[in-house]
């Protein structure tokens, strides 16, 4: 009895390890959706993409947005353009979303923030974009042309220190969506 328990405990670990993978969308969005789907849940996690003006290099908000950027488990980038010109960024995974951090924009609560991120994962967004400005802020078509302009207060912050804001802020949404209690409400 115990042979035969042993030996279908053993088969059954070798089909579980060996069986042939199952088949999946070949490139680039084959490997993304690879690595951020959920297996719990059956969705795909969107990409937050910060894309931000100016270096943010070895300082105190650097160290918060690696910080903040280690905890999350959605898929995260960071990109750095320099101060002036245009930056490069690859075209963006479709369908996705473009939110300018902008004085003159919406400031949400924390709880709205994570609705709207989970509304857009649930309705397929792949990567959302999140731009913040140059010193001089940002131009009147792309303010136009983003999906949500996001404020943090009616005070100005600097750039720096609203990376880290950003960053704090995403963990937070989705640590809500995950029913995680780092949120107090």
């Amino acid at each position: 009895m115990r042979a035969r328990l042993r030996g279908h405990v053993l088969g059954a670990f070798l089909t579980l390890r060996f069986r042939a993978p199952a088949a999946r969308p070949r490139g680039l969005a084959g490997r993304f959706a690879a690595r951020h789907r959920s297996a719990s849940w059956g969705f795909f996690l969107i990409l937050l993409h910060i894309i931000a003006r100016g270096k943010i290099g070895r300082s105190p908000e650097g160290e918060l947005v690696d910080r903040y950027a280690k905890r999350l488990t959605w898929p995260v980038r960071l990109t750095e353009w320099p101060d002036t010109g245009a930056g490069k960024v690859a075209e963006p995974l479709t369908p996705h979303r473009t939110v300018l951090l902008d004085e003159r924009g919406k400031a949400m609560s924390s709880e709205a923030f994570a609705t709207l991120l989970g509304r857009w994962r649930d309705e397929g967004v792949r990567e959302t974009r999140f731009m913040l400005g140059a010193a001089d802020g940002h131009s009147d078509s792309d303010r136009a042309s983003a999906d949500l302009l996001l404020a943090f207060g009616p005070a100005t912050w600097p750039h720096l220190m609203a990376r880290a804001m950003l960053m704090e802020q995403l963990y937070r949404a989705t640590t809500i969506l995950a029913g995680h209690p780092y949120h107090r409400a």
